[in-house]
């Protein structure tokens, strides 16, 4: 019988040494998020936060999301800081349509050999998603897992939650036929359609270094998803009840996004002469030889943001995030629609 020497759990592929390391990083990223209501601080077995005072009738709101195929190409030109603003911004956005200011953040940092560089890097970007949104970064996973992962790659996943008062949810219920559409500008691509972005990539083989419109096109691929929250949180409480509906562009871009908050026998028209597609999206489309609906039905296209008001509401809403750092379009109106009929973007 063999006699094997002392084995260590290092020795087995996961260094605990490293992970203690990554929390001594963490630790000041996170403290810069916090707010009055948690209690405790980043290392204990669960995360804890105050309710008491701050609503009414509160109602959690909810979401999670990864940042899905950018992350290979995160991997492939070895750029981590932005995919973690990634992370935060696809739930914060999205629980942020149903009136909910996001009060914490968690994550889950997967990999198969832990390198705390990276990590760090990537942590650091959801500690600047979670400062941009409000929200507090209380606490999170980060799993070393040999055998699980190909060497210098990780998964990435987020969980948001937000509260907001019952009486404010936002439904899209009170949406009407003349409201009109508005569009807050994206920063690029997000977190959606990198499967086909990669596939564009793969074909053409661009100098991703190379200027591309003042920037590399490597920096452009690779821009993080823009947060709406403290723009449309302070259109919501200077102007209660203004906002009818709000959908969050992401998988699916236009076409499939913007019916989830209509009500039923109404559609959105769009105009697509009311923004002009930013030039990444324009290279896209004539590099891939991508059909325009198939553009608005995978990318946000230029929209990162949809906002539905009263026709008489709209230059005021406009205006307001204008002056709170927005671009905003209007995009088109809502109507009848003919036999569930899907919102469609016209010439």
């Amino acid at each position: 019988m063999t006699t094997l020497t002392a084995l260590t759990y290092r020795d087995a592929g996961v260094d605990i040494v490293a992970g203690d390391a990554l929390v001594d990083r963490i630790k000041p990223l996170a403290k810069r998020t916090m707010r009055p209501e948690v209690l405790g601080s980043i290392g204990g077995f669960g995360a804890l936060f105050e309710l008491t005072g701050k609503y009414k009738e509160p109602v959690l709101v909810s979401g999670t999301d990864g940042v899905g195929t950018k992350l290979k190409l995160a991997f492939q030109l070895n750029k981590h800081d932005t995919v973690g603003q990634d992370l935060v911004a696809m739930s914060v956005n999205d629980i942020l349509v149903q009136g909910a200011e996001p009060l914490f953040f968690l994550d889950y940092f997967a990999c198969g050999k832990l390198d705390v560089d990276t990590a760090a890097d990537v942590v650091g970007g959801i500690a600047r998603g979670c400062e941009l949104s409000g929200c507090a970064l209380i606490g999170g996973e980060t799993a070393e897992m040999p055998g699980m992962y190909p060497a210098g790659e990780y998964d990435l996943a987020g969980f948001a939650v937000g509260g907001v008062e019952k009486a404010e949810i936002i439904t899209g219920k009170t949406i009407a036929a003349g409201d009109i559409v508005l569009g807050l500008a994206s920063s690029g691509a997000h977190s959606n359609g990198y499967s086909l972005i990669r596939k564009v990539i793969e074909l053409t083989q661009p100098n991703l270094d190379a200027d591309f419109h003042g920037r590399s096109l490597r920096d452009v691929v690779m821009e993080p998803t823009r947060i709406y929250v403290k723009p449309l949180l302070a259109l919501m409480k200077a102007h209660a009840g203004m906002v009818k509906g709000m959908a969050h562009i992401t998988g699916g871009g236009l076409l499939e996004n913007v019916p989830r908050v209509l009500p039923e026998g109404l559609t959105a028209e769009l105009r697509s002469d009311a923004w002009q597609m930013p030039p990444l999206f324009q290279w896209l489309q004539g590099a891939g030889n991508i059909a325009a609906n198939e553009m608005y039905r995978t990318f946000n296209c230029g929209i990162g943001m949809v906002v539905v008001v009263a026709k008489e509401n709209a230059a005021t809403a406009a205006e307001h995030l204008r002056a709170a750092g927005e671009t905003v379009f209007e995009l088109g109106h809502i109507r009848a629609s003919a036999g569930g009929e899907a919102p469609t973007v016209v010439c």
